[in-house]
């Protein structure tokens, strides 16, 4: 018996006791050690923040916190979402962990706390889960147990992908799932299974689809196991479907809506071709069986991370040679690792595994799966009483033999693998051969030694692994986001209507969540098809998951409601070019606007021509299609559109440049569409481009894809350009404003031996028109009277044909009334909403609802009553 003593006194543990508390503590404890060792927050200057936890995750937490804890109208409906998004999608892919509590707790800057105990208690939780299992069904525990779990909850999938923390959960959930189905199988009681897979569906839709997709596998493997006769497996093949159903229906108020969600966004990204081939020569993953065999480039298109440990791997190895189990169970195992270690590396089952998409960075994103069906293999195998043959010695010693030889001469190809881990996992696996096959399983250090050899290798697993990766340091994201709040806290203070604020800096394209304003950004996996096509069209960079708003012209500022912009100092002295507040464009059109704030980091500015977020407009609008890949003729169609005026499509005009001189550049012609060539490859190439504006209107340039900073570099005035840099559309870049008489002069430099000068324009807005449109457009606004996040209510007076417009982004979760009649909402320019109304005073409303919400609650809550009464009348009749 294992002892606890707290002030002098004494409680008694059991074996299943310890083996649950070890389980649970050991990884933990390991985990804590190691970010405390690296002086993670809140225990030194760095933090967990990397990739994408830093980029996207992190500022989705903090959108949490505010709306469960500040503002919940935002919960369903957000305008930090880009210009504004459904979040019912969010939730269900990002937060709705049940762990996520812990981060209620940590305000600010101290979030990276939370995500530190988030991240270690999840680790802990997967070894506790998988001892559990173990303890139901096998008879592994204690330090054996222990050991197994630990190599599970720190297996090679866990480490690499701990950034990933919302597909933590997984780790945990599926050991209890497989329990679930393994006492359906064995026993026929349903509940655990039915209430553990819809956990998992809540919890996070996407690996539970991954989940479900092994239990059809698991059930496969225990009803061959549990053959008795045919009527029996046909029963319980009835009894796995229903249950199954049974699971989906009690999450359908989850999964209904989020189906919706996808349907606007990811599935539009489904891969409908493809070959029956091998993405890569199948023995590559071999290496992936090593310590510490990740780093940072393996993150974009490596393979798969098998990583699970000597003991876990020789115990999975020798199952299949392990006599005590019956031949047909043994066959079964091996078809489904057939079956799994084919879809690591056949294209068209690695589709099936990611519901038919190719992952963008992090590839093979099932393959905990795999992990959890070798080690469960391995605690079948290595008990107590297992003694292998000399042949399987023989059989298993010989693969392992081959493998390392395979990966050791063929080293130079796997650049995350160095020699001494090949030694030092080959030393393990001597050990752990050792360990297995000699007759010392009834000594009391047999047990010790499993544990220091298993813990000890999958511990250095984790050393090594994390410390190929770079994090975001905790003054890097902490002093950025206490800055940015207090900007945005400055402007609410003032001014509590309804309005979007725009920046020139940015840390990630979620600030806005962040920092809890209304944006133009967004990084998400969820995020509609229709947004960056809006963006790509209207001059800024765009991705299938992302958009920045970091190109925003005074046209679109204005359409937009952008009413402030916050502005980085050009800092001086020993703080020059501090990157507190990186930039993100250099915007010269903020001379229009009007500075209302300084602080000594950034001037945040008022925009007097930015419209309200509804407006009366031209019935144009509702027929506007787009005909050109031009973003600033896009603009100006759009503004001719909302006024009815056709001269309007003149508001950008082409301007030719003063001067163009070349340097060891072959003399161009006509600059836009011009492929510049070096003369000399060994030099460096050129190109200066001069003009002397003669008004004060804004000036514009656009940029191809190809004009990009990883082609060339961009020097205006005798400064850097800032840009954004990912963009696959053209954009359109502020160059000057009120620079009449000045010279601006753009020096292109070549970073390759040529430049495609792709739609490389300079445009002038004609101010005056511009103001004009702008003024006309003010004249009938939308007069809010109630706003929150998902309901707008105002009055309007519009004229003979003219709609109610607003930049509002269209969603058929948008409900509107006129005057207290339901009415149709249209979308305009393929992204915002318009109402029609009729001649005079209106009152217009606008509520949002997620779509199949109430279908969803409604499933689920039937379901819930009929699985509830099912059960209360087996249990009363018995």
């Amino acid at each position: 018996m294992a002892y606890l003593q707290v002030r002098n006194r004494r409680w008694r543990l059991s074996p299943r006791q310890f083996t649950l508390l070890g389980a649970f503590l050991t990884p933990f404890v390991l985990m804590t050690a190691y970010f405390i060792y690296r002086q993670m927050a809140p225990f030194g200057s760095s933090s967990l923040l990397t990739v994408d936890l830093g980029q996207q995750y992190i500022d989705f937490f903090a959108y949490m916190r505010r709306a469960l804890l500040h503002d919940p109208s935002s919960i369903f409906y957000s305008f930090a979402n880009g210009l504004g998004g459904e979040m019912l999608g969010t939730w269900a892919y990002y937060l709705l962990s049940p762990l996520n509590w812990i981060l209620l707790l940590c305000p600010g800057s101290s979030l990276t706390t939370g995500v530190f105990f988030l991240t270690v208690v999840k680790y802990g939780l997967a070894g506790l889960a998988f001892a559990w299992l173990l303890l139901k069904t096998t008879p592994q525990s204690g330090l054996k147990a222990i050991t197994f779990a630990t190599a599970y909850a720190l297996m090679g999938w866990s480490i690499a992908n701990q950034l990933n923390i919302m597909w933590l959960d997984a780790a945990y959930l599926l050991p209890l799932v497989f329990y679930g189905l393994y006492l359906l199988m064995t026993t026929g009681k349903w509940r655990t299974y039915v209430v553990w897979l819809a956990i998992t569906l809540v919890v996070n839709y996407y690996m539970a689809y991954m989940i479900c997709l092994f239990m059809i596998l698991a059930f496969i493997f225990l009803a061959v196991d549990r053959y008795t006769d045919f009527r029996g497996v046909l029963k319980r093949a009835g009894q796995f479907a229903w249950t199954s159903i049974a699971a989906g229906l009690l999450s359908a108020v989850i999964l209904l809506p989020t189906w919706w969600s996808l349907a606007q966004s990811k599935a539009q990204y489904t891969v409908t071709s493809f070959k029956w081939k091998f993405e890569f020569f199948p023995p590559k993953m071999l290496a992936k069986f090593f310590l510490g065999a990740f780093n940072f480039d393996q993150m974009p298109d490596g393979t798969a991370n098998l990583f699970i440990g000597a003991i876990a791997l020789l115990g999975a190895l020798f199952y299949f040679g392990d006599r005590k189990i019956a031949l047909r169970t043994r066959i079964t195992a091996g078809i489904v690792t057939a079956f799994l270690a084919l879809s690591l590396c056949v294209q068209p089952l690695d589709l099936l595994w990611h519901a038919g998409q190719f992952p963008v960075w992090y590839p093979y994103r099932f393959s905990f799966i795999v992990s959890f069906w070798l080690i469960w293999l391995a605690a079948q195998t290595l008990t107590d009483d297992f003694e292998p043959g000399w042949l399987a010695i023989a059989v298993v010693t010989l693969i392992v033999v081959a493998g390392a030889a395979y990966v050791a001469l063929n080293l130079k190809h796997f650049k995350f693998l160095q020699v001494n881990q090949v030694l030092l996992g080959m030393f393990f696996v001597v050990m752990a051969l050792i360990l297995t096959t000699l007759p010392i399983r009834h000594y009391w250090i047999y047990p010790l030694m499993f544990f220091v050899i298993g813990v000890t290798e999958v511990t250095a697993n984790a050393f090594i692994s994390l410390n190929n990766i770079s994090y975001v340091s905790q003054g890097e994201y902490g002093n950025y986001t206490n800055e940015l709040q207090r900007l945005v806290n400055r402007v609410q203070k003032k001014d509590q209507g309804f309005y979007r604020i725009g920046k020139t800096f940015m840390r990630t394209k979620g600030d806005a969540f962040q920092t809890g304003f209304n944006g133009g950004g967004v990084f998400s996996s969820v995020l509609p098809k229709a947004v960056p096509a809006f963006y790509g069209n209207t001059g800024n960079p765009d991705g299938d998951g992302f958009v920045a708003y970091s190109n925003g012209t005074l046209v679109t500022d204005s359409l937009l409601n952008m009413k402030y912009y916050f502005k980085q100092k050009e800092l001086s002295g020993a703080l020059s070019g501090s990157s507190m507040l990186p930039a993100s464009s250099n915007k010269a059109d903020v001379a229009d606007y009007t500075k209302v704030g300084a602080d000594h980091w950034a001037t945040t500015y008022r925009n007097p021509y930015a419209l309200p977020l509804g407006y009366a407009a031209n019935s144009q609008i509702l027929s506007l299609k787009n005909k050109t890949a031009d973003p600033a003729q896009y603009q100006a169609n759009w503004l001719a559109a909302l006024t009815g005026n056709t001269a309007d499509r003149q508001l950008y005009v082409a301007e030719n440049f003063d001067q163009v001189t070349f340097a060891n550049i072959n003399q161009q012609t006509k600059i836009t569409g011009a492929m510049l060539q070096k003369k000399n490859l060994l030099k460096p190439g050129s190109i200066t481009l001069t003009i002397k504006p003669t008004t004060n209107d804004p000036y514009y340039l656009t940029f191809g894809s190809t004009v990009n900073p990883d082609n060339a570099t961009f020097v205006l005035n005798g400064k850097t350009l800032n840009q954004y840099k990912t963009y696959r559309n053209t954009i359109l870049v502020s160059a000057a404003d009120h620079a009449k008489g000045k010279t601006i002069k753009l020096t292109i430099t070549l970073k390759k031996g040529s430049l495609w000068l792709e739609n490389f324009t300079l445009y002038r807005l004609n101010a005056n028109r511009f103001k004009s449109a702008v003024t006309q457009l003010k004249a009938q606004p939308w007069h809010l009277t109630k706003h929150s996040s998902r309901y707008f209510s105002g009055t309007v007076t519009t004229k003979a044909n003219q709609v109610l417009n607003t930049s509002i982004p269209y969603s058929k979760g948008w409900h509107a009334t006129v005057n207290g009649k339901p009415a149709k909402t249209y979308k305009t320019v393929g992204m915002f909403t318009a109402v029609k109304v009729p001649q005079g005073k209106n009152t217009v409303t606008l509520s949002y609802w997620p779509p199949l919400l109430n279908l969803g609650l409604l499933i689920s809550g039937l379901t819930l009553v009929v699985l509830t009464g099912g059960w209360w009348l087996v249990h009363r009749r018995r």
